[in-house]
């Protein structure tokens, strides 16, 4: 009775395990969650849109932190494999009390819309803030962009290709720039078709090269059938000497978006003579945090948009 009860007790530990692990090998699921709690002085604007009649896809929530000054701006960018996720949960927020307003954008997901509406919509949203920038008391030459996955991909891409007119999209306020002067990214994808030949685990949980990958499903199509495509949705094809300064931080064990992808775009910056710092996080996979990760990213933006603000 007692060897049968310990291979019983074994038995559901195996299957806990297994299950974790097998959780933990998929794409990470970003379930819609409240907000979290403002810090105290910050008044949040939420739900803004940023392109006239875009509604939620098309948003932004501001948050303001009271000044006799105008404001650096970080703007957050979440992830979510392009298909899921919203601007409620913002780490940028933290921020606030450095001194910095900080935006959370939404944007159309691959089930909406395919590229390159997505960095379309980002750029409007720069844009918007830009125009905005006197009534929310910003500072419109003092612009950061920080993202996550689908987010650092996007950021990223705000960053190298600012003056891209095609890929500026059509949502106002086009008299206005949609250039960024720092860039935060972390573990974002830049250059999808070299994600499948650098996976920790090529084919598992899912091959970036197959149809219905968060990638080819991004842009509209496979992958490797569609390059040019898929080139003109890669920040490392518009590094030019004028692209603002990075900040690349990536786990040396990511199972989703390789480590090679961030080599590459830290590798294309320096080419073209960008400032740039690559951190590699030991031993994270798709995700870190923790206050040494934070004092970078906040010394990071300190020297960036704080070294030259306006009095």
């Amino acid at each position: 009775m007692k060897t049968t009860r310990r291979l019983l007790i074994r038995l559901a530990a195996l299957l806990s395990l297994l299950a974790v692990t097998t959780d933990a090998q998929q794409p990470p699921r970003h379930r819609p969650q409240g907000p979290p709690p403002l810090p105290e002085g910050v008044r949040a604007l939420r739900d803004i849109e940023y392109v006239s009649g875009g509604g939620k896809a098309q948003s932004l929530d501001l948050y303001l932190p009271k000044s006799d000054r105008p404001l650096p701006l970080i703007i957050w960018v979440h992830g979510g494999a392009f298909r899921a996720g919203d601007k409620a949960q913002c780490p940028a927020m933290a921020l606030t009390r450095r001194g910095y307003a900080a935006a959370s954008l939404n944007y159309r997901l691959s089930g909406q819309a395919i590229f390159p509406a997505a960095i379309e919509d980002c750029k409007a949203a720069v844009r918007w803030l830009r125009a905005h920038a006197k009534e929310y008391n910003l500072d419109p030459d003092h612009f950061g962009a920080w993202g996550s996955s689908a987010g650092g991909h996007l950021v990223a891409l705000l960053g190298t290709s600012g003056g891209v007119k095609t890929l500026e999209g059509s949502g106002g306020n086009l008299e206005f720039s949609s250039r960024v002067q720092a860039v935060c990214d972390w573990f974002g994808p830049t250059d999808f078709l070299q994600m499948e030949a650098h996976a920790l685990t090529p084919g598992k949980p899912f091959s970036h090269d197959a149809a219905d990958s968060p990638e080819s499903l991004f842009i509209g199509g496979a992958i490797q059938e569609n390059k040019e495509k898929a080139q003109r949705a890669n920040p490392i094809t518009y590094a030019t000497p004028d692209d603002p300064p990075f900040l690349i931080m990536h786990g040396d064990r990511d199972p989703l978006v390789p480590h090679h992808q961030s080599e590459l775009l830290a590798a294309a910056l320096k080419k073209a003579g960008v400032e740039v710092t690559f951190h590699t996080v030991k031993d994270a996979g798709h995700g870190f945090g923790g206050p040494e990760i934070m004092r970078m990213v906040e010394e990071f933006f300190d020297k960036h948009l704080k070294k030259s603000a306006a009095p």
